[in-house]
């Protein structure tokens, strides 16, 4: 096995729109290794994708090496009625939820680091990035419901359950929706920093 790189190598840059589209097929490489979809999952979440960076409160952070290839990325928007993941998720949560959560919420649409820079920190510094930048009261997202390296990391930032056990049309796997309130409380006493 070998060793982690550095993560110190890695910086993270905040990216615009049409700079995350510029390069939208390489960050969906990395979204299909990371979530371990199939190659044509790539081509199909890219059209997705490339759509999202023109939404409202688009925000987007990247992690790049020193050479310029990009290892990993986060990014999202401001969630509103009419967008396929907020509809859906409004559907699933009760009214008290919705009302507290997803009225000044930021969606987190996507957070991947290929698996062999994972471990170092740079998934924290992505989304801490991103959190420290964004206006919204509140932060959600959606990830598979089990126990993995990003769960935990979202754990050890103050992400809270909203639904567990969510499925999404086109993917089998169980999903937990998480919220948490900005900013992220990224000092809690149990936030391992190698996640």
């Amino acid at each position: 096995m070998s060793a982690l790189p550095a993560a110190a190598d890695v910086a993270i840059e905040s990216w615009t729109g049409p700079q995350l589209a510029q390069r939208i097929n390489e960050a969906m490489a990395i979204y299909v290794v990371a979530m371990n979809y199939p190659t044509y999952a790539g081509a199909q979440r890219s059209v997705t994708a490339q759509g999202h960076t023109n939404y409202a409160g688009f925000a987007c952070r990247a992690a790049l090496r020193a050479d310029g290839r990009l290892v990993g990325f986060a990014y999202g928007y401001t969630s509103t009625a009419g967008q396929w993941w907020h509809d859906l998720v409004r559907r699933a949560v009760t009214d008290e939820i919705a009302a507290d959560w997803m009225r000044d919420a930021f969606e987190l649409s996507e957070m991947h680091v290929l698996p062999h820079y994972q471990g170092g920190g740079i998934g924290r510094r992505l989304l801490t990035s991103l959190a420290g930048a964004i206006p919204h009261r509140a932060m959600m997202l959606s990830t598979p419901d089990t126990d993995t390296r990003a769960f935990r990391l979202y754990r050890s930032l103050g992400f809270l359950d909203l639904v567990r056990g969510h499925r999404f049309p086109g993917d089998a796997r169980p999903f937990a929706v998480l919220g948490a309130r900005l900013p992220l409380d990224g000092s809690r006493p149990d936030a391992a920093p190698g996640e």
